[in-house]
């Protein structure tokens, strides 16, 4: 695995964390308990923080990253994502923030200064532009994200499903 500092800022792991050896996690980084991190996914804390949740999933392929601070956008973006939230293939996540028990589709985009609520389902390739907000209990799809329709309560219980499924893999895959 590449865990590395960047200006002596190294990342911070919760218990039980499991980081894929072909992963990259680097610089101003904090990552929840039972958490895990798969195959190709780079978190790259270098301008502004991540935070990353407890029994969150960061799928193979994931681009995570941040906004610095400048002179067009004078705070930057950190990027915060809750409990409970599993991210799909190949997801790019930069500078927002999503909140706890969410999905995030495969091939998903969420852009700076977006918010996803808690329980929120976005589709597979479904583009969250900047600033966006995106309402809890409902599913998302499509380019830009429209708000579909309620989620079910056999969505609902699939955030707990999905999160506790990741935890038993990547605890197979910790213990060797």
């Amino acid at each position: 695995m590449t865990v590395r500092s960047f200006e002596n800022t190294h990342p911070k792991l919760g218990d039980r964390v499991y980081i894929d050896p072909t992963a990259l996690v680097v610089g101003d980084v904090t990552i929840g308990d039972d958490s895990s991190i798969w195959p190709m996914a780079a978190i790259r804390g270098d301008v502004h923080s991540i935070s990353i949740g407890e029994r969150t999933s960061i799928q193979d392929g994931c681009v995570l990253h941040v906004t610095h601070a400048g002179p067009y956008d004078p705070e930057g973006h950190d990027l915060t994502i809750g409990d409970d939230v599993t991210i799909g293939h190949k997801a790019i996540i930069h500078g927002c923030s999503i909140a706890n028990q969410c999905l995030i589709g495969m091939g998903a985009v969420v852009m700076d200064n977006a918010v996803i609520q808690s329980q929120v389902i976005l589709g597979a390739n479904s583009l969250v532009p900047p600033g966006r907000n995106l309402e809890s209990g409902f599913l998302w799809v499509g380019s830009p994200a429209r708000k579909i329709r309620p989620l079910t309560e056999e969505e609902l219980k699939f955030f707990k499903y999905s999160a506790d499924n990741y935890v038993k893999l990547k605890n197979r895959y910790l213990a060797g």
